[in-house]
């Protein structure tokens, strides 16, 4: 039986939950706002199927891709709804014209973060764009078994944790499945996004009543509302979160929360809306999603890197392309894309993405969580601790950068551009 005696040991897959027969495994949100299995042993019969679908405790090897590329989708409006080359909608497109389902991640009723099934071209609009919170996985294994075992065709995308469980859940290789992940840094907690959600929605209801602003308690988190519920406490109804906004360019993107006024409309009889729009290095939550603050223990110890997943494809950004390949650099997004199987080969090469092939060490470098599981900052315990600060406190007093490298940081830009401006005096002379 599943028994987690540390945090690390535990992706949060759900596959225990949908694997166990007596259903006597469900999911329970801890201190941090992640969910963790829990046994009633009452019930249980200890058959140990919940521990043979653990990827934690069943890894595979290590793999090298087959073919890796720098690839765009042709469709300039779907490229822009994408988080980078807009590929996946390609690669989902083609499941679907083959009568197929295609499982991704959207956000639900209450704005959380779940994984979801369309049969429709017009549902992967719900997938597009990344949803920086872990998701809850639900029974989406379970129903992925049931259409496989149709005959139908699947495309399922997820987290390298999350492709590792469905393998293991599904315990034979499908020849109808397509399996889909993404270069991860790790998942945030969605239980702290709850938190930051409901000091921007007080935020703003100051700003609009010209009141002085009223923070929620912080802790614990799991007794935080839902995103839809902190939204009408303030008066708002929320219209839509955007974490890759691209307006202001791929490389530079913006988080934007969309809401509607209850309280005001207009003549035409119609609510107001307002848009709350923060940069990369503005935003507190990406913030502290950088510095790692608030990942999963797991993901410190992911048990799925290097392609030890078992997916057909990963997707991801392809950072540094300015650099690389500077002809395919327009600030719209450029998808990195690695072939691990020939079947993924065979799909991908029957789209109409634009593919360029790239070596591997290049993409290595640029994305190091490729391989790579980050440590556990020093400054993790305190953002948890139980104080006083609000969210966006902690974030500030976390997250500034110490006087001495700044004064570091701007004596290289100095001396970077200085040494560039030494270059072209001498290709002039």
């Amino acid at each position: 039986m599943i028994n987690i005696q540390y945090r690390s040991d535990c992706c949060g897959c759900s596959a225990c939950v949908q694997r166990c027969p007596k259903q006597c495994i469900s999911m329970h949100e801890d201190e941090e706002g992640f969910l963790y299995p829990k046994v009633n042993l009452d019930m249980c019969i200890d058959c140990g199927l919940c521990e043979k679908v653990c990827p934690v405790l069943h890894q595979a090897e290590e793999r090298i891709p087959l073919e890796v590329f720098a690839a765009k989708n042709p469709d300039e409006d779907i490229r822009m709804q994408s988080s980078s080359g807009g590929v996946f909608t390609q690669l989902a497109e083609l499941i679907i014209d083959a009568g197929g389902v295609v499982f991704g991640v959207k956000w639900n009723e209450h704005f959380e973060a779940v994984h979801a099934y369309t049969e429709s071209k017009e549902g992967l609009a719900a997938f597009r764009g990344s949803k920086y919170v872990q998701s809850r996985v639900g029974e989406t294994f379970k129903q992925a078994e049931i259409f496989l075992k149709q005959g139908r065709q699947v495309l399922y995308s997820g987290t390298p944790c999350q492709i590792a469980a469905l393998k293991l859940f599904l315990r034979k290789e499908y020849e109808n499945l397509l399996t889909v992940d993404f270069i991860c840094h790790g998942t945030p907690s969605p239980g702290v996004f709850r938190w930051y959600l409901s000091e921007e929605f007080a935020k703003e209801a100051a700003r609009q009543s010209g009141e002085k602003i009223q923070f929620r308690s912080s802790l614990p988190i799991p007794s935080i509302a839902k995103a839809d519920v902190l939204a009408r406490e303030q008066g708002f109804e929320i219209e839509d979160i955007r974490f890759r906004d691209k307006r202001v360019g791929w490389k530079k993107f913006s988080f934007v929360l969309s809401l509607k006024l209850l309280s005001k409309v207009t003549t035409a009889g119609e609510k107001n809306s307002v848009s709350l729009s923060y940069t990369l290095d503005k935003h507190a939550f990406m913030r502290g999603f950088l510095k790692d603050l608030y990942l999963r223990p797991s993901c410190h110890a992911c048990p799925a890197k290097s392609s030890k997943s078992g997916s057909d494809i990963t997707l991801g950004d392809y950072w540094g392309i300015q650099s690389l390949m500077p002809e395919l650099d327009d600030d719209r997004g450029v998808s990195a894309l690695t072939i691990n199987s020939e079947k993924g080969k065979h799909v991908l090469h029957a789209t109409t993405a634009e593919l360029h092939e790239a070596p591997y060490k290049d993409l290595c470098a640029k994305n190091p969580s490729l391989f790579h599981s980050g440590r556990i900052p020093a400054k993790r315990a305190p953002f948890f601790a139980k104080t006083n600060e609000t969210f966006h406190q902690r974030i500030n007093h976390l997250c500034c950068i110490p006087m001495k490298q700044k004064v570091i940081l701007l004596l290289r830009k100095v001396l970077n551009r200085q040494t560039k401006q030494f270059i072209k005096q001498i290709i002039r002379r």
